[in-house]
C-alpha cells in the first residue's frame, strides 16, 4: 500500500472519530435540554396547580322535617305561694323562740307568747290602736270571707262550663284545645279558692290576736297576763326573725316567717321583647334544677309592670315577672324549696312535620335570607324565607326542600360558586 492511500485511511478514520465524538456531544446536549425542559415543565406545572383555587373545607347539613318548638329561657326563682310573717301585734316583753328555720307548725300551734311590760300597756293611745287594730281585723276578715265565696262561685261555674264543653267534644262541636282550655281554668279557680281560705285563715289570727291584744289592755295588766302568737297556717318555719332573742319587743316588729311548702310557684323575670309573645296557660319545662328528670309546669300570668335591671354587661334591659305553677307531682319535687334557683323554657309556639335547617345556616343577605345550598360539590347562594327560629333550627317557608344539603357554617370563604368539600 501506497504512503498515499496510508495517508487517506487515517484520514477517514479520524473524521469518523470526530463525527462520533460529536454525535455524543449532540445527543448529550440534547438530553441535558430533554431534562432541564422536563424540569422548568415540572416547575411551572407544579405553581400552576399550587394557584388553582382548593374546594372550601365546610361542615354541611341536612334540611329535615321534624317537630319544632320555640322557648323563651331564663332563670327563675321558686317562691312559696301562701306565706306569712308573724309579727309582735302590740309592745311587750316576748318569751325565746325555740323554733329553727325549717322546723314544722301546725295551724294554732303556739310560737311565742308576750307578756305585759309595765305600765305602758294602759295607755289610752294604746287601748285606741288596739281597739282600731280589731276593727280593722274584724273588716278584714269579712273581707276574707267574701273571696272565699266569689272563689267558689268562680270554681263550681268553671266546673259546668268545662262539663259542658266535654259534652260539646262528643257532639263535634267543640275542640280538645277547648277541653284543655277550660281544664286550665277549673285549675286555675281551685287555686285561687286554695288562696282565698288561705287568706281567710291568716285573717282569722288577726283577728284572733287583736282581740286578745284589747283584752290584755281592758283591765289592770298583771305578770300573768300573755298573749299568745299562734301559727295562722300548716307549715315550714322559713325563717327566725328574733332567733335566740327574749325581752321587749314593739309593736309590728317581725318575729316569725312561716310557709307551706308543698304550694310552690316559679318566678321568671323576662324580657319585654319575648314577653309579648307569652300567654298565660303557656307550657313550661323547668330544666336543671337539682332533680333526675325535668318538670312541667304553666304560666299563671305575666305582670303588666317591667321594671329596669342592668345586666352582667352593664345594658339596662327591660323586664316583667312571668309567674309559674308547676304542674308535676309533689312527689317529684319535694325537694325545692323556698327561693330556690331552676330555669325554665317557656314555649311560645310549637308545630310538627316543619322543615328546618340549623340556624347556623341562614343568613342575612340584601334585605332577606338566604343559604349556601351545596350542589354537586358547588356552594350556591339560594334566597329563602324562614318563619319560626330557635337556638338550634330556623323553620324553611320556601326556597329549599327536604334533602337538601346547605352550609352549616358558612365562613368569609364561602361565596357563591366556590367549591366545598365535606371536612
Amino acid at each position: 500500500m501506497s504512503k498515499d492511500t496510508k495517508n487517506m485511511s487515517r484520514t477517514r478514520v479520524a473524521e469518523q472519530h470526530r463525527a462520533q465524538v460529536e454525535r455524543k456531544r449532540k445527543l448529550a446536549r440534547l438530553v441535558k435540554r430533554l431534562v432541564l425542559g422536563a424540569f422548568v415543565l415540572l416547575m411551572i406545572g407544579g405553581i400552576v396547580i399550587s394557584f388553582l383555587p382548593k374546594p372550601v373545607i365546610v361542615d354541611i347539613a341536612k334540611v329535615t322535617r321534624g317537630d319544632m318548638r320555640v322557648t323563651v329561657n331564663e332563670d327563675g326563682k321558686t317562691a312559696a305561694t301562701n306565706r306569712y310573717v308573724l309579727s309582735a301585734p302590740l309592745s311587750g316583753n316576748m318569751n325565746r323562740i325555740r323554733l329553727k328555720a325549717g322546723d314544722s307548725v301546725a295551724e294554732g300551734e303556739a310560737i311565742l307568747h308576750i307578756v305585759p311590760g309595765a305600765a305602758p300597756l294602759l295607755d289610752k293611745r294604746t287601748k285606741a290602736n288596739a281597739e282600731a287594730r280589731l276593727g280593722a281585723a274584724k273588716a278584714g276578715l269579712q273581707l276574707a270571707g267574701a273571696e272565699v265565696a266569689r272563689a267558689t262561685a268562680g270554681l263550681e261555674q268553671a266546673r259546668r262550663e268545662a262539663a259542658r264543653i266535654a259534652a260539646l267534644v262528643e257532639t263535634g262541636v267543640a275542640s280538645q284545645s277547648d277541653v284543655e282550655q277550660a281544664n286550665f281554668v277549673v285549675k286555675s279557680r281551685t287555686e285561687e279558692l286554695r288562696a282565698a281560705h288561705f287568706s281567710s285563715k291568716v285573717r282569722k289570727q288577726d283577728e284572733a290576736s287583736a282581740r286578745a291584744a284589747l283584752g290584755l289592755l281592758g283591765g289592770k295588766a298583771t305578770s300573768e297576763d300573755r298573749l299568745d302568737i299562734s301559727a295562722p297556717v300548716s307549715g315550714k318555719v322559713l325563717r327566725v326573725l328574733r332567733e335566740d332573742q327574749q325581752g321587749l319587743v314593739v309593736a309590728g316588729a317581725p318575729l316569725v316567717e312561716i310557709a307551706d311548702l308543698s304550694a310552690l310557684e316559679i318566678t321568671a323575670d323576662i324580657l319585654t321583647a319575648d314577653a309579648v309573645h307569652i300567654k298565660a296557660g303557656a307550657k313550661t319545662r323547668i330544666v336543671r334544677w337539682g332533680g333526675e328528670r325535668d318538670l312541667m309546669g304553666h304560666v299563671r300570668r305575666v305582670e303588666p309592670s317591667a321594671f329596669t335591671r342592668i345586666s352582667a354587661l352593664g345594658v339596662e334591659e327591660q323586664r316583667v315577672l312571668a309567674i309559674i305553677d308547676i304542674d308535676s307531682p309533689k312527689e317529684e319535687w319535694k325537694s325545692l324549696g323556698d327561693g330556690y334557683r331552676v330555669e325554665v323554657e317557656i314555649s311560645v309556639w310549637e308545630g310538627s312535620d316543619v322543615l328546618t335547617a340549623p340556624a347556623s345556616s341562614a343568613f342575612r343577605h340584601e334585605g332577606a335570607w338566604a343559604v349556601y345550598e351545596v350542589v354537586d360539590g358547588v356552594a350556591k347562594l339560594t334566597p329563602i324565607e324562614v318563619g319560626h327560629r330557635n337556638d338550634l333550627r330556623v323553620e324553611i317557608l320556601s326556597g329549599l326542600s327536604e334533602g337538601a344539603e346547605v352550609v352549616a357554617h358558612p365562613g368569609d370563604r364561602v361565596v357563591d360558586g366556590v367549591d366545598v368539600a365535606l371536612e
